[in-house]
C-alpha cells in the first residue's frame, strides 16, 4: 500500500477506502509533496462525510500546505458551504490557540448626515491624503450630503481605502449597535458570500 494510500482514497472520494486505510493505522495527517493532508483534499471536494471521518479520528483542522491555507479555507474558496460551516464550528469552538482568519476588507458607502445622527457622532481628520479646504464653511469631514465609507472594522473614512481620510474611529459597543440597529450596516461573512452564490448558481 502508498504511503499516501489515505490521500488517494480522499481524492477519489470513496469513504470505505478512507476508513480501510485509517483502520490500518495510515497517518491521518500525512502531507502530499505540496504539503496538503487528506483533510485539505476532503475540504476541497467537498465530502463532508469524509470530512467528518478524518476529524473524528484526529485530523488537524488547522494543518496547511504550502499554500498556507486551512481546510477552513479550502473549503471556502471552493464554495463548499457545509464543510466550511463545519469546519468554522470546529474552529470557533477550539479551546487551544489558533491562526486568525484573514480579514476581508470590505466597506459600504452612506451621506454623511446618516453617521452624524449618532449622539456620540465626533469628527477628526487621520491619516488625510488631501487637504482641507479652509473656503468651503464645513466641517473637516464635510457637508451632510456627502458620501463616507463605514468599513468592516466600524471606522468611518471619505475615501475607499480603509486607512486613508479617516473622520471616525471612537469605535465602541454603542457605535456598533447604532450602525447595526439605526444604519443596516452588516460586513459580510466569508459564508454569507458562499451561501449567496451557492443561492445565484441554484
Amino acid at each position: 500500500m502508498s504511503d499516501l494510500a489515505l490521500i488517494e482514497a480522499v481524492k477519489n472520494g470513496n469513504s470505505a477506502a478512507v476508513r480501510s486505510s485509517i483502520e490500518s493505522g495510515a497517518n491521518v495527517n500525512q502531507q502530499d509533496d505540496q504539503g496538503w493532508t487528506p483533510l485539505n483534499f476532503a475540504a476541497g471536494k467537498g465530502n463532508l462525510e469524509i470530512v467528518k471521518l478524518l476529524v473524528e479520528n484526529g485530523a488537524d483542522i488547522f494543518k496547511v500546505g504550502r499554500d498556507t491555507r486551512t481546510p477552513y479555507m479550502i473549503a471556502l474558496a471552493a464554495g463548499r458551504v457545509s464543510v466550511a460551516k463545519y469546519l468554522r464550528e470546529l474552529e470557533d469552538a477550539y479551546p487551544g490557540e489558533k491562526p486568525k482568519r484573514p480579514e476581508r476588507p470590505y466597506c459600504k458607502a452612506y451621506q454623511l448626515e446618516e453617521l452624524r445622527k449618532y449622539p456620540n457622532w465626533s469628527e477628526s481628520r487621520i491619516n488625510w491624503k488631501e487637504k482641507a479646504d479652509s473656503t468651503s464653511g464645513t466641517s473637516d469631514a464635510g457637508s451632510d450630503d456627502d458620501i463616507v465609507f463605514i468599513h468592516q472594522d466600524f471606522t468611518v473614512t471619505k475615501s475607499i481605502w480603509h486607512d486613508e481620510n479617516i473622520i471616525f474611529n471612537a469605535v465602541d459597543p454603542a457605535w456598533q449597535e447604532f450602525c447595526a440597529n439605526t444604519l443596516k450596516f452588516k460586513a459580510p461573512d466569508d459564508l454569507d458570500l458562499i451561501v449567496a452564490n451557492e443561492a445565484a448558481e441554484a
